[in-house]
């Protein structure tokens, strides 16, 4: 693990990735499939008649980001762990089997090794990764129930948050983004049971100028009195750039070496 992210670390990672399919599936239940969730919760009271998908839903889950990508490509991303004064790194890879992921076969590695999911995902499965890491760590940092924290997500996203217009920075031009911020425990009941939480925000930036849609995905535990300037803790999952790799050589054929990098790299 790239600047080790530490023991604790360690064993998140390997208790995320055992979690397995079963766990990733529920995820995706609720966010490739809101209606579903929403009915679910009609019908037991939690949330009235069923709505409709919201346009961060679309955006972040119904969005097919991997269009375009070429066969037996590997998004690189950088996973960046802060609590001052420690800061901890790791990397993420998103290999795009066939091309557009147009047989569901896309992949998603960690240090841990490779990370269970469920076919057929439409979105980038990054996104995913990112929020169900998050997920077990609310789960481990407070003993709340994983089901709790994933059910504010979907009703921060379903409340319709503001999609606004940003501008990123990809080989140093200037490239148009899309930028959605929510704050899951702001209004949330029961936030005193874990007070360090409540300002907790998320910011998802994706744009179509990058491989896969997906430029940033950031968590920030804000610092005493909402201090976002001073935060406790920061997570970021950003894009660093793609690599074309070759298939399997043909039994009998000379290999050969491995293509360069490839698609443009995003600056921080």
């Amino acid at each position: 693990m790239t600047g080790a992210l530490g023991a604790n670390a360690r064993v998140g990672g390997r208790a995320f990735a055992m979690r397995g399919a079963a766990a990733m599936a529920a995820l995706v239940l609720w966010m490739t499939s809101p209606q579903a969730a929403r009915a679910a919760d009609a019908a037991s009271g939690a949330s009235g008649a069923t709505a409709p998908i919201a346009p961060a839903e679309k955006l972040l889950f119904l969005t097919p980001h991997l269009q375009g990508v070429a066969s037996q490509t590997e998004l690189d991303y950088s996973l960046v762990v802060s609590a001052p004064p420690e800061k901890q790194t790791d990397r993420v890879r998103v290999l795009v089997a066939s091309a557009g992921n147009a047989n569901s076969d896309v992949t998603v590695s960690d240090a841990s090794g490779k990370v269970p999911l469920p076919d057929n995902l439409p979105c980038n499965p990054v996104i995913l990764y990112f929020l169900e890491r998050d997920i077990a760590g609310m789960e481990q940092a407070t003993g709340g129930q994983r089901r709790y924290f994933q059910q504010r997500l979907r009703l921060a996203l379903a409340a319709s948050p503001a999609i606004t217009d940003a501008t990123i920075q990809v080989d140093g031009k200037p490239v148009k983004a899309r930028k959605i911020v929510i704050q899951p425990y702001l209004h949330d009941p029961n936030a005193q049971r874990f007070p360090k939480f409540t300002s907790k925000r998320y910011t998802f930036v994706l744009a179509d100028g990058v491989p896969g849609g997906v430029s940033l995905l950031r968590t920030d535990v804000p610092g005493d009195n909402d201090d976002f300037a001073h935060p406790l803790k920061t997570e970021s999952l950003s894009y660093e750039g793609s690599l074309r790799k070759l298939s399997p050589p043909a039994h009998g054929t000379p290999t050969s070496p491995a293509a360069p990098p490839a698609g443009p790299r995003a600056s921080r």
